[in-house]
């Protein structure tokens, strides 16, 4: 059976006190409504479409694979989701409405409510938790097992103040079904809009089994309106990832202090320290040691790797390097097998060989560095030249003596030898030495001559 996604994502979200859509406000290093996508596609749905209105285009930037449909005006929730009518109406499956401001719905929830909807023959089912009765939330009414409405907290009955059942705002319809019952829904109300609940008592008056599927965790369902709502799901996002990677046979040294993104992947032995941001496309190995205080964006880092202190992103590390403190590595570095990075090293668009070592204080940009090159402190290649980049390569088992400029573009064959100091502007031919600085001339006596000079010059200053 065909299964269809319908998710909410028009609203602006006034109490995020924002000008960008409520939707793509992060959660834990991602716009939420990616995360309820996300989830849907690990499901295998057939089709998701995104009720989008309030800045569009900032929604429809950061999603791709799902259709969108555009409500002009927020005129409720049945009206937003009516705006897929001409995409689904004739279609035979089942129909998931989820909501883009709850990042937190797992694939295992969404799955378990569309067994339930199937496994009991039902036309729709609600979400529903059990939560204490000062929760402001629409009440789940049922009746001889049959949901006949859901009743919002401002209209309850008094006979109706201690139901603890309460509406998600996820459900489950036969498809055909939602969008037949979606034309009979007025807006005959105080609020002048289309519920999407009141589906639910049409459905009854047609005879219709509508049902509730109530899970454990209201925290997955919850939605978020406001910045302190935003801070509690990211802690609870991230406490929910630390404990699957601790129990994956990870060691994580602070789980209260270290942020893990919902797409990264971490090997058996691997010890992460407190401090530490992984997020995006990250996949680390087994037995790496990470941190402390690492930043990692979508960076493969192989088996028996140690980082610490450093930021790295777009980039590739081999087995068994070790990387800090204090290095920088961004935009497609592939960091080859047995290299030693030490501190303040930066590197860009660099292919670094094995067994090579850049111990400190340096700038490898737009380079391909061979294996066992020893390149001294204080290197430079110097890439750019005000318009265009140019590339500096460095072959096996080169030497670059301290303080060296490598001026773009410009090779070093295999087993040369660069005296520090110099600016090369040349190649260099294998097994040479490359030389460029200026012939050393002593001048006695002449510190004395100097000092003088500045002693007049900070008398005339200082008048």
């Amino acid at each position: 059976m065909k299964i269809y996604a319908i998710v909410l994502a028009a609203g602006k979200g006034t109490r995020m006190k924002s000008q960008r859509p409520k939707v793509v406000h992060d959660v834990l290093y991602k716009p939420m409504i990616n995360h309820v996508v996300d989830e849907l596609k690990l499901m295998g749905v057939d089709e998701t479409i995104v009720v989008v209105g309030h800045e569009a285009q900032q929604v429809e930037a950061i999603l791709d694979n799902v259709e969108f449909v555009y409500q002009k005006e927020q005129l409720g929730t049945g009206h937003a989701v009516l705006q897929a009518k001409d995409i689904l109406k004739d279609k035979e499956g089942i129909t998931l409405v989820l909501n883009g401001d709850a990042p937190l719905i797992r694939k295992e929830t969404l799955q378990g409510l569309v067994e339930f909807h199937m496994n009991n023959h039902n036309q729709a089912t609600v979400m529903s938790a059990d939560c204490d009765v000062s929760n402001h939330y629409g009440r789940i009414i049922k009746e001889d097992g049959q949901v006949i409405g859901i009743v919002e907290y401002k209209d309850l009955q008094e006979y109706q103040m201690d139901v603890t059942e309460m509406n998600t705002g996820e459900y489950c319809f036969d498809n055909q079904k939602l969008f037949e019952a979606l034309d009979e829904v007025t807006n005959e109300n105080a609020q002048n809009e289309y519920y999407l609940t009141d589906v639910i008592g049409i459905m009854n008056n047609k005879q219709l089994k509508v049902d509730a599927y109530k899970i454990d965790d209201f925290n997955e369902v919850g939605g978020i309106n406001d910045r302190i709502a935003l801070a509690q799901a990211t802690q609870i996002l991230r406490d929910r990832i630390n404990q699957e990677h601790l129990l994956n046979g990870v060691t994580i040294i602070d789980p209260h202090n270290t942020y893990i993104g919902r797409d990264v992947v971490i090997g058996e032995d691997t010890i992460i320290e407190p401090g530490c941001i992984l997020k995006g496309k990250t996949v680390i190995g087994k037995d790496c040691h990470i941190g402390p205080y690492c930043e990692l964006t979508n960076v493969t880092i192989k088996d028996n790797v140690e980082i610490k202190f450093s930021v790295i992103s777009d980039s590739i590390i081999e087995n068994g390097v070790d990387i800090g403190p204090y290095a920088r590595l961004r935009t497609n570095c592939h960091i080859l097998e047995n290299v030693h990075m030490g501190n303040f090293v930066e590197m860009k668009k660099a292919i670094f060989g094995k067994n090579s070592k850049a111990a400190h204080l340096t700038y490898i940009g737009d380079a391909e560095v061979g294996s066992d090159v020893n390149i001294g402190c204080g290197t430079i290649t110097v890439n750019y030249d005000g318009k265009n980049k140019s590339l500096t390569k460095i072959k096996d088992n080169a030497f670059i003596g301290c303080n060296s400029n490598l001026i773009a573009p410009v090779t070093i064959e295999e087993n040369a030898f660069i005296a520090a100091g110099s600016t090369i502007t040349k190649d260099v031919e294998k097994d040479a030495m490359g030389i460029a600085r200026a012939k050393q001339v002593n001048k006695e006596g002449y510190s004395k001559v100097l000092k003088e000079k500045r002693l007049k010059e900070f008398e005339k200053r200082n008048k």
